[in-house]
């Protein structure tokens, strides 16, 4: 593939500087380089070559007199252009299909917990999961029960294997005959709706008819609106397993680093912002260092690819480690456990 301003030589020799600092995690000579390469070159010759890519800001010297490192805009070029990406073996796709196989006869929540685990477990770096769009399903049923406090459990039946209980602040005490026929109401209204279509109907109902209602109506309007406040996924939420495998990456292994990236992963804003900008993608999207746009992941690469059912998008899942991950596995992985989400989501 013809770059601009390489020729097949310098790319060469800059796929193999990266593949072989991929695996050692050390600086590359020339030397080194020029052996790994299996051209007819010198050492000389290569670090000529060298000297061409730093000045195109594709490689670094981390050190003086040290060997050289990709930069982020060196990982981009191969990632694009030079990366050759093997499928999986069919046993690492069965592997993956039967694990969340098993979890999807649970539900929802234990399917995502299963896949983020997965990924963890298969590259050995983080694994993240958006929790499904509840926008793209539908509502079956919804039951209410009594609690103490003021306060109403909600049933909410979106699937056979998908029951979510909500436990909300009524703001008075309900008789069991009341919630009786506030549900009887909304299974009437709601039923077989998708949830983001009932929040928009509750909202929409509250805003213009609330003078017309009557008291049940009312009431029952005012409690959906309750139950399915935030329901579109608007604030969001992910699962993520395997944060601790990054402590054993050694760029990412100082104590402060460290501190500021869990920081992320615990207040969730910015790595949920990234997630969302990955909706649209189609197929495999990856952000690598600074394209990131949070100074905290700046040594990391994000590769991440949506998840569907029946064409539409609930949702995106990822890994998330060092700009010095194999990408000719992670990706492949990624890609292949998003197909197999929402192959498993799709049967529920």
């Amino acid at each position: 593939m013809a770059i601009e301003g390489l020729n097949e030589r310098s790319q060469h020799l800059l796929r193999t500087l990266i593949e072989t600092y991929i695996q050692q995690g050390q600086p590359v000579g020339s030397r080194s380089l020029a052996h790994d390469s299996g051209l007819d070159i010198s050492a000389a010759t290569v670090r000529n070559v060298m000297a061409d890519l730093e000045a195109l800001g594709l490689i670094v010297s981390p050190h003086t007199s040290a060997g050289r490192i990709p930069t982020a805009k060196g990982y981009r070029l191969f990632v694009d252009s030079l990366l050759q990406v093997k499928p999986l073996q069919s046993a690492e796709v069965k592997r993956i299909e039967h694990e969340l196989q098993g979890a999807s006869l649970h539900n929802t929540e234990m399917l995502i917990s299963r896949a983020s685990g997965l990924l963890s477990d298969v590259t050995r770096l983080a694994g993240v999961v958006m929790v499904p769009n509840q926008g793209g399903m539908s509502l079956q049923h919804i039951e209410f029960m009594p609690l103490s406090g003021k306060r109403v459990l909600a049933i909410l039946v979106i699937s056979s294997t998908d029951v979510r209980n909500v436990i909300i602040d009524a703001g008075r005490d309900y008789a069991k005959s009341e919630l009786e026929q506030i549900a009887n109401y909304l299974n009437a209204a709601f039923a077989g709706k998708g949830l983001r279509a009932v929040r928009e109907t509750l909202l929409r109902e509250m805003r213009e008819t609330k003078a017309d209602m009557d008291a049940v109506m009312q009431s029952a309007i005012e409690m959906a609106d309750k139950v399915f406040s935030g329901s579109e996924g608007g604030d969001g939420d992910y699962v993520m397993a395997g944060q601790t495998n990054l402590m054993e990456v050694s760029e990412l292994s100082q104590v402060e680093r460290l501190r500021r990236l869990f920081e992320a992963f615990n207040e969730k804003r910015d790595i949920l912002y990234l997630l969302d900008n990955s909706m649209q993608a189609k197929g495999v999207k990856i952000f690598i260092g600074e394209e990131s746009g949070y100074q905290v992941l700046d040594e990391c690469s994000v590769v991440t690819a949506p998840y569907e059912v029946d064409g539409q998008c609930l949702g995106v899942l990822g890994v998330i480690g060092p700009t010095r991950m194999a990408y000719e596995r992670v990706i492949p992985i990624v890609d292949v456990t998003a197909k197999l989400l929402g192959y498993a989501l799709n049967r529920r």
